[in-house]
């Protein structure tokens, strides 16, 4: 078998035993991202090859006579393009950080580095995360390995498509409404939100802070698991990070089934505007879990329809905020020959920013805005409590919940970009918990009979990441969807 189709513990246990040396894997991977990338398009940057094998050789050379190996010593991954890495360009797909170079490595990527990975580069996405499909990035779409017509999701499609595509063996990915589980369905990969404040936000370029989180793509429940042990912790750089004890996920997989575990099913979930085919999928997928021994209950969660409006005021508030810092001034793109300050300012940003990103920034500074902050942005914040009480509730009576990823399978590219609330419903399932906070997973359960991927979310009470990847990985092992990989023509 090519080493590029082999998941993250497979690759992990031939290196560690001395089958493969982190040289014949850099080859390996380099060779795949020749074939493929440019149907693909990933990748915002490509870290530089020579580099890339100087470091494999010197990881070689330090094991020779013994094979004391770090966990993720030698693993090729991915890195969503707004997680800060040192000397490697950093630009949220964005024209106004087209060459921008952090000084610094995001905690995440500190405490990935100890392990001494191989960084193949950075994703495409969404620019500055906004979006549900990656068409909204400033370097042009990824696609679908599966289809490239198609969308590979948003806005971590590039390390969706990456990872479906063999272009890596597992990748790093940000989610603020969706954007790990969405982009993760559409592409038949594993995708994984972690409760808000498991892993550090340091050195990830802030959409909207209290909603953006990071977590792990990959091929499998247990690489996903495998991944965040190393990501999650306390951090004393971000101040929103939770002191709450890490575990090892790992050993939630021990178990393959989901005796004793009552299951939600949101009924608000399941009404108009679902596709029929991802309701059946779905339903099937419910269907094995309860043959695995978990008990099915359906359940309401009465505030889901307010929840876009919700998410769309507070995101968009925290965006125009967020988004202020890029001026012109201090690093980022500047607007030439001009005249004063202020036309500096406007030219920046206006030459800087893309369609999309504009549209947010200018929908949240109207929200907070003199005489509308009360009945917009506060209002928000006070549905989003209930929307969060509606969680609570409901977590008094069941273990988890579960329910579609997205309403339908991923949509022909183009299809939705003037329609931007069509853009927006795609992400109807993902924003409740994101707004929560709670740990959600997308696990493949299904194809479209257009041969695309369907996920499955299945959703936790806060900092219960265990139980979550505990049903996850049973799904996964009680069914082969997560097996098949695309057909990608070199």
């Amino acid at each position: 078998m090519s080493l590029f189709k082999l998941t993250l513990k497979e690759l992990q246990e031939k290196f560690t035993r001395g089958e493969i040396s982190a040289t014949e894997i850099a080859r390996a991977f380099l060779l795949r991202l020749n074939q493929v990338e440019s149907k693909i398009k990933a990748y915002v940057t490509l870290r530089d090859k020579d580099a890339l094998l100087v470091q494999a050789k010197s990881i070689d050379q330090s094991l020779q006579g013994w094979r004391k190996t770090q966990p993720l010593m030698a693993m090729p991954l991915a890195i969503k393009d707004n997680i800060c890495t040192k000397g490697l360009r950093t630009t949220c797909s964005s024209r106004i950080l087209e060459d921008f170079e952090p000084p610094y490595d995001a905690t995440v990527m500190a405490r990935l580095n100890l392990h001494q990975p191989l960084i193949l580069g950075k994703t495409n996405l969404d620019e500055f995360a906004m979006g549900s499909s990656t068409e909204h990035s400033a370097f042009g779409p990824s696609r679908n390995p599966w289809n490239p017509k198609f969308i590979p999701g948003g806005s971590s499609g590039g390390s969706a498509a990456a990872v479906a595509a063999d272009e890596c063996v597992a990748a790093l990915g940000s989610d603020t409404g969706g954007s790990i589980r969405q982009p993760a369905a559409c592409c038949g990969v594993v995708g994984f939100k972690p409760t808000y404040g498991r892993v550090s936000r340091y050195g990830l370029v802030a959409f909207a802070s209290s909603l953006d989180q990071i977590g792990p793509i990959t091929k499998t429940v247990t690489d996903a698991a495998i991944l965040l042990n190393f990501i999650a912790g306390h951090d004393p750089l971000d101040s929103t990070s939770s002191r709450k004890e890490t575990p090892d996920f790992t050993k939630s997989l021990k178990k393959k089934d989901v005796k004793r575990l009552v299951i939600g099913i949101p009924r608000e979930y399941f009404a108009d505007g679902l596709d029929p085919e991802v309701s059946e999928t779905v339903q099937d997928a419910i269907q094995t879990l309860k043959e695995l021994g978990g008990s099915i209950q359906e359940v309401s969660l009465p505030f889901t329809q307010q929840a876009i409006a919700t998410y769309y005021l507070i995101a968009t508030a925290e965006a125009s905020s967020n988004l202020a810092r890029f001026d012109g001034v201090r690093y980022g793109m500047r607007a030439k020959e001009t005249k004063s300050l202020a036309e500096m300012y406007r030219l920046s940003r206006s030459q800087g920013f893309g369609p999309e990103v504009k549209r947010r920034i200018m929908l949240g500074t109207y929200a907070l805005s003199a005489g509308y902050y009360d009945a917009y942005y506060a209002k928000a914040q006070a549905v989003r409590t209930l929307i969060q009480r509606d969680f609570a509730s409901v977590f008094e009576t069941v273990d988890l919940l579960v329910s579609p990823v997205m309403p339908t399978p991923a949509f022909l590219l183009g299809a939705r970009l003037e329609d931007p609330l069509q853009m927006y419903l795609s992400d109807v399932y993902t924003i409740p918990s994101s707004l929560a906070g709670i740990p959600a997973i997308s696990v493949p359960c299904g194809f479209s009979t257009m041969g695309l991927p369907i996920g499955l979310q299945i959703m936790g009470r806060p900092f219960d990441e265990p139980t979550v990847l505990r049903a996850a990985h049973a799904y996964e092992q009680a069914t082969t969807w997560h097996t098949r990989r695309p057909v990608i023509r070199s």
